[in-house]
């Protein structure tokens, strides 16, 4: 199945399923200021127990090992919850067969100079993706054969993917990331270049294993303890976070949008489709596709916060009540003296209207490669309202997101009691309904 349209989640679903002593699995460690931690509040607030995994330390070796005591006490402390202590760091770029070099090695004789033409070893590449590959396997069973003991009969299980990133650790990549996601003018390098590169070739292959292959590898080794469960009276479900764009307010219409150059989009779309799969089979699994938003991984990428902030309008258009109207004044007292909120949405507007923007408006040519123009403006725009904010580390995208956070959190719950399809997408109507009806 090849989806041909977005799936959009209508109603605000409520959970009628999990409840005090069902259990929340979080696969994928808990860093920072991620997405999950809104699905991982709702979980709390129903009294779930809170288990976590690991995706484990590199030593000085580039070995992968367990946390140390104290790394998984301040682990936990952070999770709220208990750590099933096995590395499950996912793909493959630090992997190999034994004393051979791992593909981050191969990545190494490469330079501005020579990137776009330097050939890799794809066999040798292969032998360390099947070894990778195993690791992961062997771990997630590992896990598994733990987690039996931690789940009693009868208990509802969530587990929630969140495993998602790839990028090798090479040199020469950071240079030609800037370029990509930053660059403008005579800095500007085309996604396309990287992509029919071995090195993106590369880099694509890890995606898969990152972000796609372990929900495939997650939903397969639970089979024994999903049996176990339904056997028994209880449920199991399985959520994993998709960024396949949504749709935002365009003039006065929700349409689909996306950042470009996403390039983890294809590993998203291959996610879509274990989804599918699973789903087709019995299994209960949903990919929701939410609102980009600021996180520590998505700040690599210039401009990728311009979508979130017509939420605004979403916010005054979707039952509007005292909270819209707090929230819109939060924003404006963000703004240096004289800038208004409608001053924003005016840039965006111009923005979105852009006849450089509309060819990216067509959801069945995702993912699309970026253009000179399109990162002129993205870049451009994202940079002139940053400067209209007081201060560059409180911006109105950052005060959206931990909103958006909290409403994908709360509407992702509710709609895991009784998914409705493999993939949702958790447009800003809905999203700004949640957050109106919070308050």
């Amino acid at each position: 199945m090849t989806l041909t349209s977005p799936v959009s989640l209508i109603e605000i679903p409520q959970n009628n399923l999990y409840k005090k002593g069902d259990v929340f699995v979080l696969f994928g460690e808990l860093f920072g200021r991620g997405y999950v931690t809104g699905l991982l509040d709702q979980a709390k607030k129903a009294g779930m127990e809170i288990i976590g995994i690991t995706v484990g330390r590199r030593d000085e070796n580039n070995k992968l090992r367990p946390l140390t005591e104290e790394e998984l006490a301040q682990a936990e402390a952070n999770l709220g919850g208990r750590i099933i202590n096995i590395p499950a760091m996912a793909g493959f770029d630090l992997d190999a067969p034994e004393g051979e070099a791992t593909p981050t090695d191969l990545l190494a004789s490469l330079t501005l100079e020579n990137w776009e033409t330097e050939k890799l070893d794809w066999a040798h590449i292969e032998k360390c993706r099947q070894v990778g590959v195993s690791r992961f396997q062997k771990a997630v069973a590992d896990i598994m054969a733990e987690l039996e003991g931690m789940i009693a009969d009868g208990k509802n299980v969530h587990f929630a993917h969140t495993m998602a990133g790839g990028i090798p650790k090479a040199k020469v990549f950071l240079v030609i990331a800037n370029r990509i996601y930053k660059g403008r003018g005579a800095r500007h390098m085309s996604s396309q270049v990287l992509l029919d590169s071995d090195l993106g070739k590369l880099i694509l292959q890890n995606f898969d294993e990152v972000s796609a292959n372990t929900f495939r590898h997650l939903i397969e080794g639970s089979a024994a303890i999903r049996a176990r469960i339904e056997k028994s009276g209880g449920q199991v479900r399985y959520s994993a976070y998709g960024y396949h764009g949504t749709g935002i307010l365009i003039g006065d219409e929700y349409r689909w949008q996306t950042y470009t150059n996403y390039t983890q989009g294809y590993a998203k779309m291959k996610l879509e489709a274990i989804a599918e799969e699973a789903f087709a089979s019995g299994i209960k699994a949903t990919v929701f596709n939410c609102p980009e938003i600021r996180t520590n991984s998505s700040d690599v990428f210039a401009g990728i916060e311009l979508p979130l902030l017509p939420l605004l309008k979403a916010l005054k258009k979707e039952n509007p009540g005292a909270r819209a109207e707090k929230i819109w004044a939060d924003c404006e007292a963000l703004l240096v003296e004289g800038a208004t909120v409608d001053d924003v949405l005016q840039k965006i507007a111009d923005f979105q209207v852009s006849d450089v923007m509309k060819p990216f408006y067509d959801f069945n040519n995702w993912p699309m490669p970026n253009s000179q123009g399109q990162s002129d403006i993205t870049i451009g725009t994202s940079q002139e309202i940053a400067q209209m904010h007081k201060d560059a580390k409180a911006l109105i995208s950052d005060y959206l997101s931990v909103l958006v956070v909290e409403a994908t959190g709360a509407l992702i719950f509710g709609a895991m009691a009784n998914p409705s399809a493999p993939v949702l997408w958790l447009n800003h109507d809905v999203v700004a309904r949640q957050i109106n009806k919070a308050g």
